[in-house]
């Protein structure tokens, strides 16, 4: 069962409900230990991958446990000792594991306060903390270094001690240096392609040309003569091979292309006409949400429009890799996964082999916006370390296999309509979804979802697509519910149960589009009634904390003196992520020439505690940058039989000299509990876009991404 929605649902038996994941690792020596030199290792099962959340935990322990931020080591997330939090995803990092961490520290400062008390002979209520020093007001002191005692935190927590109120927080919403940036900054090793273990071979995979190819015949000599090349691996359609060196593993794998034979078939959708594949495919069903009766007699008028996206890559800017070593019938693997208890589970099936003989260990890697090629390049690592003789290997993926082969955020058609009144105003809302479902991540099947477990001589059949709960967030019909106060609404999803293109989680899943499509429509509705957009949607809005983010924004960009100009546009796109996260609200300045081009980007938005402000602002800049890329450029390409988009040069991201200016504003709320802000700017950065593309243009495009000939498509 996915682990966030039995966070939400309480899923354990009559056991008393605990705070965030300690609900379901309610070990307190699983969270942490204090060691006898006087450090804090700290251990959580979210995984850092470049979004700063290991500084931000680090933060939350030194604060509950009233020690230096200095003294706390963040364990690296392993099965072997990290609590199983899942995977690292949602934008829940901080409501997940921040909160258990608070929780379980501020438990083990009592407990060892407890521990003190005792040895001073005095009532724990009696003593301070100062960076890890016990003190009396008489002035005898011991120290949790003193005292420190792994049994002591050998018990299940009980969430009785309560943590710091926000008026006592002195690391907690102050910014604080990322723990990871140095050693990025200064190129020092840090990544997973940087580890070097002693003994390791490399390793390179013999892609398919196409999804649906079989290999028929494969000539290993040429590639088997090379001096260096230890193994040649075949496995059904899986072939690899391992080298010495990496640069012997590549000249391998040019002599294997030539010499494989496969059989191919046209299984892929025309492109040209993926909206109305899309719409015929077998789908399930689903109510998601109803308001009334969805529809309003006695209409004046029904408007309808139609939005699409296209598949859309991770492209991370480093390819997929991965380490793995047998021994003794044991596993390990390195690798960048984000959910390595989910990973190790598929990893037991595809190799039949026990779960606790399998340990993952994660590594940062170089780029992740979800399920992108982390885990299948660790099971291509698994099958061929099987040939090392208990050497370590080390696969990476090629850019090709990273832009063709990893599964893809799914394409997505929405249509909305809405009745409205003689005045336009809204009477009923309308809002329908077909789209792939948004996860086929590793460990929640009962056949495992690696991309080689399809190509082995006794194949697996491949997972498809399903949405996660609504209790998680949803999938295909993330953010579909109105925010605003329509008296009526209907949603309705349809999960398509055909998948000839790979599709699992992509940053934000179905948000980035039904936010895009939703808040469109409203600027639509506001065009025709010849009424400011911002004014719609604060009449529109009721709750205070949506207001303010949009009055923040609105402020910020001086929305009311904006001064037009023939070919700039500004627009405004809102959401609250996920309905339950943070509020966005994003203004876009754009210039139309040749291109789109985005010149400024301003953001106000509300985390509730931002535990490092400075990070949150990091997070929304990062996401509204990506948002841009997708928005302007990216987009999946493929012909009926293989996918054509596997270079830089046909699948063109957001380049450095053309990202925007980004302002972000913080409604800091620290009374409030954290959310999370990583995908929170996606879906209104892409409709604020859209939205000015329209003031400047006069020209409204409905389908992503927004070029230059979509433009003219839409014009005509």
């Amino acid at each position: 069962m996915n682990l966030a929605y039995r966070l939400a649902t309480g899923g354990d038996g009559n056991l008393p409900r605990l705070p965030g994941s300690l609900q379901l690792n309610r070990r307190l020596s699983q969270w942490l230990r204090i060691l006898p030199e006087g450090a804090i290792e700290v251990r959580s099962g979210k995984v850092e991958l470049g979004q700063g959340i290991a500084t931000a935990l680090a933060q939350i322990a030194a604060e509950e446990l009233d020690v230096a931020i200095e003294r706390i080591r963040m364990a690296p997330a392993s099965t072997a000792s990290s609590p199983n939090e899942g995977v690292t995803s949602g934008s829940l990092s901080t409501q997940e594991s921040g909160t258990a961490l608070r929780y379980a520290c501020a438990e083990a400062r009592a407990i060892y306060l407890e521990a003190a008390g005792l040895r001073l002979g005095v009532p724990a209520s009696a003593l301070n903390v100062a960076d890890g020093e016990i003190l009396t007001t008489s002035g005898t002191r011991t120290s949790y270094a003193e005292l420190a005692d792994d049994a002591l935190l050998e018990r299940d927590a009980t969430a009785n001690v309560a943590p710091k109120s926000a008026a006592r927080h002195k690391l907690v919403g102050t910014p604080a240096p990322r723990l990871d940036l140095a050693q990025k900054v200064f190129g020092l090793p840090r990544f997973v392609h940087d580890l070097e273990l002693p003994g390791m071979l490399h390793a390179r995979v013999l892609r398919p040309p196409s999804p649906a190819a079989l290999l028929v015949s494969l000539d290993e000599t040429a590639a088997r003569a090379l001096p260096g090349v230890v193994a040649v691996v075949r496995d059904g359609s899986f072939v690899g091979v391992l080298a010495k060196r990496e640069e012997t593993a590549l000249l391998a794998l040019e002599k294997l292309r030539p010499a494989a034979s496969w059989k191919e078939s046209d299984t892929l959708p025309e492109a040209a006409k993926l909206d109305d594949w899309l719409k015929a495919q077998p789908a399930e069903s689903q109510l998601i949400s109803e308001r009334g009766l969805g529809t309003a007699e006695g209409a004046a008028l029904t408007r309808r429009a139609r939005y699409t996206r296209p598949y859309l890559a991770h492209a991370s800017i480093a390819p997929s890799c991965a380490l793995a070593q047998w021994d003794a019938g044991r596993l390990h693997i390195w690798s960048h996964s984000q959910g390595i208890y989910n990973l190790r589970a598929d990893l037991a099936l595809a190799l039949s082999v026990p779960l606790e003989s399998i340990v993952v260990e994660h590594v940062e890697g170089a780029g992740c916006y979800g399920h992108n090629g982390a885990d299948d390049v660790a099971f291509d690592a698994a099958l061929l370390a099987r040939a090392a003789a208990g050497r370590p290997v080390r696969l990476q993926w090629t850019r090709a296999d990273e832009l063709a082969w990893a599964p893809f955020g799914p394409a997505m058609t929405v249509e909305i309509a809405a009745d409205l009144d003689a005045t336009g105003s809204v009477l009923a809302w309308r809002h329908e979804i077909w789209s792939n479902g948004h996860s086929s991540r590793p460990g929640r099947a009962r056949t495992p979802a690696l991309l080689a477990a399809a190509h082995l001589a006794q194949p697996f059949e491949r997972v498809i697509s399903i949405n996660p709960p609504a209790a998680a967030g949803g999938g295909a019909e993330r953010n579909a519910v109105p925010g605003y106060d329509f008296p009526s609404w209907r949603i309705v999803s349809h999960r398509l149960l055909a998948m000839p293109i790979r599709s699992s989680a992509l940053r934000s899943l179905g948000a980035y589009a039904n936010v895009f499509a939703a808040e469109s429509f409203l600027d639509e509705l506001a065009a025709e009634r010849r009424e400011d957009p911002l004014a719609l949607r604060l009449r529109l809005l009721s709750e205070p904390r949506a207001r303010a983010v949009l009055e923040a924004v609105a402020k910020r960009a001086n929305w009311q003196g904006w001064i037009r100009r023939e070919g700039r546009g500004h627009g405004v796109g809102f959401a609250r992520y996920k309905g339950s996260g943070a509020w966005c609200a994003v203004i876009a300045e754009i210039e139309a020439g040749r291109e789109i081009r985005v010149e400024r980007l301003v953001i106000a938005v509300d985390v509730g505690l931002a535990i490092n402000p400075d990070g949150v602002a990091n997070q929304i800049e990062g996401g509204a940058i990506q948002a841009v890329s997708w928005t302007l450029k990216e987009q999946v390409r493929f012909d009926r039989r293989r996918i054509t988009s596997d270079s830089w040069d046909t699948y063109p991201i957001l380049r450095f000299s053309e990202v925007p200016a980004v302002e972000v504003e913080l409604l800091i709320r620290p009374q409030e509990p954290a959310l999370g802000a990583g995908e929170a700017a996606q879906g209104p950065t892409a409709a604020a876009i859209a939205n000015a593309v329209f003031d400047a243009l006069g020209v409204r495009v409905r389908d992503l991404p927004i070029t230059a000939e979509r433009i003219v498509a839409a014009a005509t």
